[in-house]
């Protein structure tokens, strides 16, 4: 190829001097390093501060054990829901024509503008043992708030876009034609389904999951609310860390904390992993 010339004076915009580039970059490391680094070391720091030992005989306190199970439990709960809620919207959205779809996708990012606070108060306005749905539940032994029910579904408010708007602008981009090319050869409809949309929108999937996942760990706001912070009953990960912290516990509050970031870390790792090893098929589907 032959050179390009360029006007004096001219600079090709994607070019900069190599000292803004080290600006730029150095920048933006310290920042990562001032608000995401620093903090996680912090923790890990205060929480061995007296020693393993101490860390490990907090993490064994009933109460911690109780926060810890109960957290997974909710993101086993919730995850798998938002997942099957989420296929449903997304192709309820993209493969069909209606009226109002601009609201209804408006409606799916609502729990993104609503404070999780709001949310967890609107459960307890539906569902609190002074509302009518709530106090017929609570007199037949099945109460919501303050219970493991209203926890589910705070958390599940709060994370519900996430697999809805991994899966949309993937299915946008496929389109109807593969599906409906499978219909017309005799195949079912869960079959269509089985074989040819679940194949196409797998990474998109796994990687909403996988942020929905992240998400329902470390929810606070939402459940706080709903909890009523039943310490060893309704209290989790989060909210015990809270408990602890303002009692002045700190190795305990530290210890529970890093077990918190350990979780969101392996899921962060299971996410670069799933990139790396599938690059290809990421970009297909114009992944992250």
């Amino acid at each position: 190829m032959s050179d390009i010339t360029h006007p004096a004076g001219f600079r090709p915009a994607t070019t900069e001097h190599p000292l803004t580039r080290w600006l730029l970059v150095g920048f933006a490391v310290l920042a990562m390093g001032l608000l995401v680094f620093a903090p996680l070391v912090a923790v890990f720091a205060e929480a061995l501060r007296d020693g393993v030992t101490a860390a490990l005989a907090s993490l064994g306190n009933p109460d911690a054990q109780a926060a810890i199970r109960l957290t997974l439990a909710i993101a086993a709960i919730a995850v798998p829901l938002n997942a099957a809620f989420g296929i449903a919207a997304a192709w309820f959205i993209t493969k069909f024509d209606f009226r109002g779809k601009a609201v209804l996708i408006t409606l799916i990012d609502l729990p993104f503008s609503v404070s999780p606070v709001v949310a967890g108060l609107c459960i307890v306005l539906m569902f609190g043992a002074n509302s009518a749905l709530g106090g017929w539940l609570v007199a037949q032994g099945y109460p919501v708030v303050f219970a493991l029910p209203g926890i589910v579904l705070a958390t599940m408010f709060v994370t519900f876009p996430f697999v809805a708007r991994e899966l949309i602008p993937v299915m946008v981009e496929q389109g109807r034609a593969e599906e409906e090319a499978a219909l017309t050869l005799g195949a079912s409809g869960w079959r269509t389904f089985w074989t040819v949309t679940l194949p196409n929108i797998r990474w998109a999937l796994l990687y909403g999951v996988l942020l929905c996942n992240a998400r329902a760990m470390g929810e606070f706001g939402a459940v706080a609310v709903v909890s009523g912070k039943i310490r060893g009953q309704t209290a989790t990960m989060p909210i015990t860390i809270e408990m602890l912290y303002n009692e002045y516990l700190s190795v305990a509050a530290f210890s529970l904390a890093a077990v918190l970031s350990v979780l969101a870390l392996v899921t962060l790792l299971f996410k670069t992993v799933l990139e790396l090893r599938h690059a290809d098929q990421l970009a297909a589907t114009h992944r992250h």
